[in-house]
């Protein structure tokens, strides 16, 4: 089957309009869970940054015989949900993934505060991508395994959206969890995972460092490193030319785009991790039939 990168939304569509019957209803299952999946990845987008600041003000608190700043217990089960404005806390039915969004009117009940439209897009894109990908790979363990897989990608695009951070207690997981699935191989052999891991972090690891010496300035962070690796462990080390060159391109395309119509200034930086989760995604569906279209072409 040969594939161009512009058929991929239509074969994407296609997939799940004509899907076989018996795909159908563990699809269907798979999106029900991602959308209470996706509820619970907006807790973990809007908290873990805000876990970790409090962690690192304790620290330097702590360090200088300060006393200690956040007291308080704050996790991602504890305190329960609440509007930032008027401290309403949300119900059970106003917790619906989608479902409680609309019936509020995406605005709080309390105060009529405005509610960010990511909650529910989220949640969406969660459900869509857990049906997308159990359609593909089936619910066998190669299916079940890519669900963990694009839940930490959709927490991770998120938060580096929002912060510039990739936080290791989401990269490291998603490595070794990669690790794990290929020391049966289930995408690829285990030597080409351990061998992807290695290459994945130590080319952008060569890249930011000539970068650096060549400009003074850093153009990366080292969560990007950690993705990178964390995507080799899951695709094996020949899959790497793939999402690097998807990845960039996306985001000089992107780049340029916020640098024309939003005058966003050169020096402001962007976050690479959004890009690199997607090419990952990109890779991980459609990665061989790329490789091949590439050397068909050639």
């Amino acid at each position: 089957m040969k594939l161009s990168i512009s058929a991929i939304p239509f074969l994407m569509f296609d997939t799940v309009l004509f899907a076989p019957p018996a795909t159908v209803l563990p699809a269907a299952i798979a999106a029900l869970f991602g959308l209470l999946i996706g509820s619970f990845l907006n807790v973990v987008i809007h908290r873990l940054p805000k876990m970790m600041q409090r962690e690192s003000d304790n620290y330097v608190a702590s360090e200088s015989g300060k006393p200690l700043p956040h007291e308080d217990r704050y996790n991602l089960m504890v305190p329960r949900s609440a509007c930032p404005q008027c401290g309403h806390r949300i119900t059970a039915v106003e917790n619906i993934p989608v479902i409680g969004y609309a019936l509020i009117g995406g605005k709080c009940s309390g105060c009529k505060t405005p509610i960010s439209i990511r909650y529910p897009i989220v949640e969406i894109l969660t459900a869509a991508l857990s049906a997308l990908l159990i359609w593909q790979f089936g619910s066998g363990w190669a299916g079940l395994a890519t669900l963990p897989f694009i839940y930490l990608l959709i927490a991770l695009t998120f938060i580096d959206a929002d912060t510039k951070l990739l936080p290791d207690d989401l990269t490291l997981p998603l490595l070794w969890l990669g690790l794990l699935v290929n020391l049966y191989g289930v995408f690829v052999p285990l030597s080409d995972a351990v061998i992807g891991a290695m290459a994945g972090y130590l080319s952008l690891w060569s890249i930011y460092w000539l970068f650096k010496l060549i400009t003074g300035k850093e153009g990366m962070g080292y969560g990007d490193f950690k993705l990178l690796a964390a995507l080799g462990a899951w695709m094996g080390w020949k899959m790497l030319p793939v999402i690097i060159l998807l990845s960039s391109a996306v985001g000089a395309i992107v780049g340029i785009g916020l640098i024309v119509l939003t005058k966003r200034g050169r020096d402001n930086p962007i976050p690479f991790g959004p890009y690199l989760a997607a090419a990952g995604l990109l890779a991980l569906l459609y990665g061989q039939d790329i490789l091949r279209t590439y050397f068909d072409f050639l």
